[in-house]
């Protein structure tokens, strides 16, 4: 019998290549803090976006691919640096009045403006924990602002102090004149106001833990680093928290590639070694521009969930994590037919081809068997011809076309007909364009209508899909695309579609004849 770690010890899906770096780090001896960690990070200036879900759920896969490969246990943490300031206010948030008078502050010292959280940083993390709750995450929360004030960072942060100099070598250079001239990688806490300044430091001293700051107005501060009275700034802060804690692997955007190389820099001259790393490419917006949390432009995480079932988001983040990706509506259904297409496999293929399949992953090897009997693309046609918000209209043609389904009997595939109806009516609907049929288009139309019209009601998707073909060859098309393409514009309003002959056998052949009928005559099809 095939052993199952020996596969994955050789499996070629990305997430186990990324566990086996890591398992490479204990080849002679197991970690001393006694687990394995994976990290995280997030920045909770804005509202969390899909980016943000997408690097726990990457994160995750390379978790339990790594735990198929080894004993050694394992913890994922997602770290909030909620102790950064708010250098500027979302344009996606309400109350950008109170959100500027809150500059500089730190993140869980700033006003919610939705008035739900005693914080704006408490918000923003409550708003990512519920997500991650709700697809079953197994993670630890951490707040950078725990951490600091109760003390966990602070051995750490007085490291950082003795090694502040080797620390400035390292950060000054990838820095603009004008910055290196004030720069620290300590951020001093006004325990009053509760801002993070930018502050030249002037003087350090290891053995007491303190620094010496000169603010804005000439004045100069001693403080301790430690308690919550100082924050380290973001790069040396990730270093930092690689060296606190132990991590082992993190991955992040193409973004911040020079981020990484500073940080594992900093983490190895405080005297530990560099976590592995990941660089994904990043999500674009319709528009093709990065997607921001501060802008609130892409797609959202609840907004992919009005349209389809979680696994299909789980699927889009799985594939080609270093390939970068438009992230917008327009994804969404081919991302849905592609998860059931590898789940309906998943059950005849052999151990070696599961580890490589998606389905794997997204649910750590124990997925539900079997597809709907309808594909979301065909389920958005046929919400398009029969132009309607009712789900019973369509199982109306369902149940003829799959005797054995019902809402019932096939609950997941009811819930596609509900996405399906909400998608065709936000997305399909507004974008209807139906084409006149030209004098070839008509020619073609009347030879399939004939064809149609002398085949039994029970005839196969295959066998309509055959004779769709042969009449598109009879025509003078310059090839077959041209033909179907005329189909999907002329009966669908659409410049794209389904297989068509899993369409009309799912609508129905008369139905078909007679939609064909209309577009012959010149009728509005927009109207169901």
């Amino acid at each position: 019998m095939t052993n199952l770690r020996d596969l994955a010890l050789n499996a070629r899906a990305w997430p186990f290549e990324e566990a086996r770096k890591v398992l490479k780090r204990y080849e002679k001896k197991d970690p001393e803090k006694g687990y394995v960690l994976f990290e995280t990070g997030y920045g909770p200036s804005g509202l969390p976006h899909i980016g943000t879900f997408g690097e726990v759920l990457r994160t995750t896969m390379v978790r339990r691919a790594f735990e198929l490969m080894s004993d050694i246990p394992t913890k994922l943490i997602a770290f909030s640096d909620d102790m950064d300031g708010l250098r500027k206010v979302p344009t996606n948030v309400p109350n950008q009045e109170m959100l500027t008078a809150a500059l500089n502050k730190r993140l869980t010292k700033v006003p919610d403006p939705f008035g739900t959280h005693p914080s704006f940083g408490e918000h923003n993390n409550a708003r990512l924990r519920d997500f991650l709750d709700s697809f079953g995450f197994e993670y630890e929360f951490a707040s950078s602002t725990d951490y600091y004030f109760s003390g966990k960072f602070d051995d750490a942060l007085i490291r950082v102090l003795e090694c502040y100099e080797q620390i400035q070598k390292i950060m000054l250079p990838s820095l603009r004149d004008e910055r290196r001239a004030t720069y620290s990688p300590f951020l001093p806490v006004d325990p009053e106001t509760h801002e993070v300044y930018q502050a030249p430091v002037i003087a350090t001293d290891a053995k007491n833990g303190t620094i010496v700051y000169r603010r804005e107005d000439g004045q100069e501060f001693e403080t301790p680093v430690t308690g919550g009275r100082c924050k380290l700034q973001w790069k040396p802060d990730w270093g930092m928290r690689w060296y606190a804690l132990g991590v082992d692997f993190e991955m992040s955007g193409k973004d911040l590639i020079d981020s990484v190389k500073l940080s594992s820099r900093i983490c190895e001259a405080l005297g530990a070694p560099k976590p592995e790393t990941l660089t994904y490419e990043l999500f674009l917006d319709e528009e093709g521009q990065k997607i921001s949390k501060s802008k609130g432009n892409g797609l959202s995480m609840e907004e992919w969930l009005t349209y389809a079932p979680n696994e299909s988001l789980g699927l889009f983040m799985f594939q080609k994590p270093k390939t970068a990706k438009r992230l917008y509506f327009d994804v969404i259904p081919k991302a849905v037919d592609e998860y059931y297409t590898h789940l309906s496999k998943f059950d005849d293929e052999d151990l070696e081809k599961r580890l490589e399949n998606p389905i794997w992953h997204i649910h750590r090897g124990q997925p539900p068997h079997g597809a709907p009997p309808v594909s979301f693309g065909l389920l958005l046609n046929l919400a398009s011809v029969c132009n309607t918000e009712d789900k019973s209209v369509l199982w109306g043609f369902i149940s003829r076309y799959v005797p054995d389904a019902s809402p019932e009997a096939t609950p997941e595939l009811d819930k596609l007909v509900g996405y399906a109806i909400r998608y065709y009516q936000d997305f399909v609907k507004p974008e209807k364009a139906f084409k006149a049929p030209d004098e070839t288009d008509r020619a073609a139309l009347t030879d399939l209508r004939t064809a149609l019209a002398g085949m039994a009601e029970d005839t196969s998707a295959e066998d309509i899909q055959t004779q769709v073909y042969e009449i598109g060859k009879q025509h003078p098309y310059d090839n077959l695309r041209d033909w179907f393409k005329a189909l999907y514009q002329v009966l669908l309003g659409q410049e794209q579609g389904p297989r068509i002959g899993s369409f009309f056998a799912l609508y129905g052949l008369k139905e078909t004849i007679a939609l064909i009928d209309r577009a012959l005559a010149g009728e509005d099809l927009s109207a169901a």
